[in-house]
């Protein structure tokens, strides 16, 4: 009964004060093997071998309004401004994401800088990289690109305005490539379908993470880190599984409101046209009942 309590206790503690996803705590923070990590990852995904990892100059902004975990990892490294995002349910509007949070590094590149965008001469500014790393459910493919001019009103293929995401795919079984050069974001990929076994799509519990994270430390997974901040990495998990599932509710309910929207907007067009109501249930799946308080507020049909 004890040991009970202790779990229960430790759960309500890193539910309602972690921030930080797992993604970030491995490749974003300031220790020495976080560092490392984030090197090692840079040279994979580049094709690069620094081996000082102080070169990768950490300047991620916190707080950011509209991510709601702090999961973003961005750093300066030869010329070069870069983002990483981890994301566990894919979002289409990673583009105009990372679009605004560029605009946010560069602002504070210039005011560091102390530079001045109104003088004459052309300023140089570094390079900006974006990388998402999907480790969702939903298929995706193993690596692919979205565009910024994809979700412009009027078409645009000219190429003036453009924002590049990078889109890689972290599952466990589509590492292809890059985790034999980046064993740490391998043992991430492991450990997380380790996680989704022992949950096994109900709604995550202390023992499930628990039991996950101690298989990773028999596995010696990122090199002892899972035994070193066991009780921070159950913490972050159970955050991680609680806003994944609050996410794709928000999506179902969106996308129960957008058929159910249509499907109004149908049976008013539908019976203002003088098509029967009994047709309009039988072709919308509804009752005539429903059809019928649906058009109550219009007016009668008017017969040919």
């Amino acid at each position: 009964m004890a040991k009970k309590r202790r779990k229960n206790k430790g759960k309500s503690k890193f539910q309602r004060e972690h921030k930080d996803r797992l993604f970030k705590a491995v490749f974003g923070r300031n220790t020495e093997e976080s560092k490392r990590w984030r090197l090692e990852l840079y040279n994979a995904l580049n094709g690069t071998n620094l081996t000082d990892p102080d070169e990768l100059k950490v300047n991620t902004i916190e707080n950011v309004i509209y991510i709601n975990m702090k999961n973003d990892i961005s750093f300066w490294v030869d010329d070069q401004m870069i983002l990483y995002e981890q994301q566990s349910t894919f979002n289409q509007n990673m583009p105009l994401r990372g679009f605004f949070y560029f605009a946010q590094l560069y602002q504070k590149h210039l005011m560091t800088n102390k530079i001045n965008i109104n003088i004459s001469s052309k300023i140089k500014i570094p390079t900006p990289r974006f990388f998402v790393f999907y480790n969702g459910k939903t298929d995706k493919d193993d690596f692919f690109k979205m565009r910024l001019s994809e979700s412009f009103l009027t078409p645009d293929n000219s190429g003036d305005f453009e924002w590049t995401a990078t889109v890689i795919n972290i599952n466990e079984d589509r590492l292809t490539g890059i985790h034999k050069n980046c064993k740490s974001l391998y043992d991430y990929a492991k450990f997380i379908a380790k996680v989704r076994e022992c949950v096994k799509g109900k709604e995550p519990k202390y023992e499930d993470v628990e039991t996950a994270v101690d298989w990773a430390i028999e596995e010696d997974l990122l090199e002892g880190f899972f035994e070193r901040q066991k009780a921070e990495v159950i913490g972050m998990i159970l955050a991680e599984f609680n806003q994944e599932t609050y996410e794709k509710c928000a999506h179902d309910y969106a996308y129960r409101e957008g058929r159910e929207d249509k499907a109004l907007e149908d049976a008013r067009s539908f019976y203002a046209n003088g098509v029967s109501l009994e047709t309009i249930a039988k072709s919308l799946k509804m009752t005539v009942e429903q059809v019928k308080e649906i058009v109550a507020a219009q007016p009668a049909p008017v017969q040919a």
